[in-house]
This record gives C-alpha cells, structure tokens and sequence, in this order.
C-alpha cells in the first residue's frame, strides 16, 4: 500500500502552546502538512518545561512530533515582517492567544489576508473572539463549567466530577479546531479566499450537550445531576464495582441488549423494571450491584465474552495502552506517542520528524522568508 499523505503541500504557521492548539496541528502534521513551530525565543512553548526531567517534558513530546520550530520574537519589528512574509506562501496560521493580541502586534486576519487573501487563520480560546466573557482567562474546567456540562457529570448527590480527559480543551480546542481548519482550507481551494476561524472551547463543549438541552426542552428542565437516563437513572447503563475493587462498564441501554444482560446474570425478573417507575429503576440497580460484587473483574469480562449486551471491563490506562485492540489498531506509534484518532485508505501514520529542540530550524525558516529556499 503507497502510504499517500491527504495534506501533503499544506503549510501551516503553528503560534499555539500547551495543550489544544499543539494537538491540533500535530494531526495535520500526522497527515502531511509542513507545520512549522513559531516559538519565542528563550521560553518556547511553556509545555517544553511541563513536568519531569528529560529534553521535553511527557506532554510536548507528546503534542509535536513531525514539526518544525523556529525561534521568533514578534515583539520585535523585524521579526514580524519576516513572519508576514512567511504567511504569503503558508496555507494555515494557528494561534492560541486572547482576543486582540494578534491584533495588537499587527497580525491579525486583516493583516495576514492583505498579504495572502487565501490564508486561513485559526484563532483558539476558551470563549471565543466574540461576547462578554472573550478575554477571561479560564481552563478545561472553566469552560464545562460555563457550558453545563459540569453541572450534569458525576454521581447524584455529589459535587460535579473531574475528569483526567480534557474534554473542552481536547474536543473543543483540539477536534473542533481541526474541522473548522478543514471546511475553510477546503473553501480557501475552491475560491481562493481565505477565512478567520473562531474557536471557542466553551462554544464546543455547549453545542454539544445534545442529552440535557433535548431533555430541558421537552420537560422544561435537564434531569439533577445523577438522575438523567444516560448518568445514573437507567440500571442498563452505568458503572459496577466488582469483587476485586474494579468496575464493568454497562451499556445495554437498548431493550434487546437490557433483556440479554439480565438473562446472563440470571435475572429475568428485573427486566421489566429497566424502563419502569423510578423506584422499580433503583430496585433494578440494586440488585446488579450486588451481582457484580460477587466476581472479579477478570471473572466478569471472561463470562459477558459470550453474550453481545454492551458490557465491558474499566481498563487502566496501562491496559488500555497494551489491549488488543488498541494494538490492532495501531494507535501507539513509539512510548507515550499516540496515533491520529481517523484511520483512511492509503495512509498509516508515522514519525518522520522527531520532536524538534526550540528553534531547530529558525535559520532554514529565515532563509525561506528571504527566498533563498524553497519548500
């Protein structure tokens, strides 16, 4: 199979940090793109310094492979102008800042589309280009906050859940920013005019809280934290604890997958109160409960093999990163680098280019700027 790169020729200009932005633009590299690391001088991406010893820290080698870093100071005068004569042969310019910095250093979207109209520039924040709260400073917690979600996740009659999966930086700015990179790239090809895309990781978080918004609308308010169908109230659905202290996963959430969960632990008699009154839901649970405490894990995982209803084991992440289909899928290319998340015809991923030391290639990025290179 030829392994065909779909972003192949695509530049990108990569001025994000941390978390969102870097993940972001680390898929397009995955995929193809040139995506060049505008770095400041002396500190870099802050992610470079994040936790333990070592070159990079876990997290930046994990958010940069197949880039390339330039040092620039866009403070500087000099600087700038050679940053805007990058941008007339790039394709994508990514940035992370709070509204108006770009602005500010007299590289905003104007600026940019008056050297180049078909350039898109990305713009990542917590709240948006737009509204009262854009330049709030605020993190993956803020955000669901903001947008309810905190208020609908955890267990009935406990405070909202944390979550070690940044779900507004992760899905927001990560994944929502790769596909409003995507719809104006491929708009930018068909017209040849560019566009400014406005990522907000609150936006994000709240147009997807699909279950809670359709139950407000439909009974005038969402279910208390707890008690929706698909956190707590459905005994279908839902985490066991077993013998050993682990938990199974259950998700026989349909009626046909409810009716073989209940027959492989040997009680049919609750499977009418799956969808009945709140109580017969509770009696449900209950029961279950005390059915799982009676094996292990292993025990358990061994004997839903043999029956399709939804059910699974809580794995670690050790065991995640070592099971069979995560193995099958390929999705971990060396220790603690994860594969793109979409699999197509004609492509595998790869590292082709090691995580770059700051500003590794600033002189070949100069000397581009300067026309003394091509790509």
């Amino acid at each position: 199979m030829t392994n065909s790169l779909p972003l192949a020729g695509i530049t990108v200009l990569d001025l994000s940090r941390l978390l969102p932005g870097p993940l972001a633009t680390q898929h397009l590299a995955d995929y193809g793109a040139e995506v060049i690391k505008i770095e400041e001088p002396k500190l870099g991406d802050y992610a470079r310094r994040t936790d333990s010893a070592g070159k990079h820290s876990a997290i930046f080698n994990a958010l940069n492979r197949n880039k390339r870093s330039a040092a620039l100071d866009l403070k500087s005068e000099a600087d700038r102008a050679l940053f805007l004569t990058l941008c007339e042969t790039a394709n994508l310019v990514v940035e992370g800042f709070r509204p108006g910095v770009m602005d500010r250093l007299g590289l905003g979207y104007d600026a940019l589309a008056a050297r180049n109209p078909a350039i898109v520039m990305c713009s990542i924040s917590g709240y948006g280009q737009t509204g009262p709260n854009r330049l709030q400073a605020g993190h993956d917690i803020n955000y669901l906050a903001a947008s309810g979600v905190s208020d609908q996740t955890g267990a009935a009659g406990g405070p909202p859940a944390l979550s070690n999966f940044q779900i507004a930086d992760l899905a927001g700015g990560t994944l929502a920013a790769g596909m409003g990179m995507m719809i104006a790239l491929y708009d930018a090809a068909r017209t040849g005019r560019g566009r400014h895309v406005d990522v907000s990781m609150t936006d994000a978080a709240f147009t997807h809280t699909v279950m809670p918004v359709a139950d407000t609308v439909q009974h005038g308010r969402p279910p208390e934290r707890g008690r929706g169908r698909l956190s707590g109230a459905f005994p279908g659905y839902g985490y066991y604890e077993t013998s050993d202290g682990r938990y199974m996963a259950v998700g026989a959430l349909e009626a046909k997958f409810w009716k073989v969960l209940v027959n492989a632990l040997s009680r049919p008699d609750v499977e009418s109160c799956g969808l009945g009154t709140p109580e017969q839901q509770r009696h449900a649970r209950s029961e279950l409960e005390a059915i799982f405490r009676g094996r292990t894990q292993a025990d358990w995982a061994k004997h839903f093999a043999n029956h399709d209803c939804c059910v699974n084991a809580v794995l670690t992440t050790e065991e995640a990163l070592t099971s069979a289909q995560v193995q099958a899928r390929g999705l971990v290319l060396e220790e603690g680098k994860l594969a793109p998340p979409v699999r197509m015809s004609r492509f595998e991923p790869a590292i082709t280019r090691p995580v770059p030391d700051l500003g590794a290639d600033t002189a070949e990025v100069r000397q581009r700027a300067r026309g003394e290179t091509t790509r």
